[in-house]
């Protein structure tokens, strides 16, 4: 059993090195697939991984692949690594710390179990104190969108962590190449009858400052990405 973890990367110089070493230090107990996916950062970034790669020991649970490509997005760069996927299941790691790899335990369980084919972990079945009230309406207003157009009871489609059984995502050509990949890729599963199961997991926001990406503009491509979906045959 093996999962592929894919990490698009832009300009995360500052905490690159850091995901990486906790996603090498959570025991999985089955082998880890790690795919960076630099998406032409400007920054440092492809220098830090190539040498955090080149002094990393080799060994038996995990594996590292390196893509460095033209800027194009974060849909894009998770597009490239899930060619490249070779695990029984895909997940995606942003390259910040707002999400802690110690909760792929929890998620990767109902997988391989066979209870479940597409796990979600959400932010918002436990406690949550938001950082931005703007981006916490957002991401309920998208999530309640999602239950009322697909008939769900999603609590939090906007989540980063997205577990798949391999042969259910990699069957999607997926169009989308920014962050319009989160409701693209959940409509086109739902539409497709298959339950989406969540789990609770922690998350620890960024600022602005800090370097979040998204704003009010994606939304906008969401909500539009959700209704397109819905109605495309």
């Amino acid at each position: 059993m093996k999962i592929s973890i894919i990490v698009p990367v832009y300009n995360e110089e500052k905490t690159i090195e850091k995901i990486l070493d906790k996603l090498s230090k959570v025991n999985l107990k089955i082998k880890k697939e790690i795919i960076i996916v630099d998406d032409g950062s400007k920054d440092g970034s492809k220098r830090v991984i190539e040498k955090y790669i080149k002094n990393k020991k080799k060994n038996k649970t995990e594996e590292y692949k390196l893509i460095s490509k033209e800027n194009g997005g974060k849909g894009s760069a998770i597009k490239e690594g899930i060619k490249l996927a070779t695990g029984h299941m895909i997940t995606i790691q942003d390259a910040d710390l707002e999400y802690d790899p110690e909760d792929y335990k929890k998620l990767i369980k109902p997988i391989i179990n066979n209870r479940a084919k597409v796990i979600y972990g959400s932010r918002f079945l436990k406690e949550h104190k938001p950082m931005y009230k703007i981006y916490f309406l957002g991401n309920k207003f998208l999530s309640f969108l999602t239950k009322i157009l697909y008939n769900s009871k999603i609590t939090d489609m906007e989540t980063c962590y997205k577990v798949f059984k391999s042969g259910i995502i990699k069957k999607i050509d997926i169009k989308a190449n920014h962050f319009d990949f989160e409701p693209e890729v959940t409509a086109r599963i739902l539409k497709q009858g298959i339950k989406i199961k969540e789990i609770p997991i922690s998350y620890n926001p960024r600022s602005i400052e800090e370097g979040k990406k998204i704003n009010w503009k994606d939304g906008l491509q969401a909500i539009w990405t959700l209704l397109y979906w819905k109605f495309k045959n």
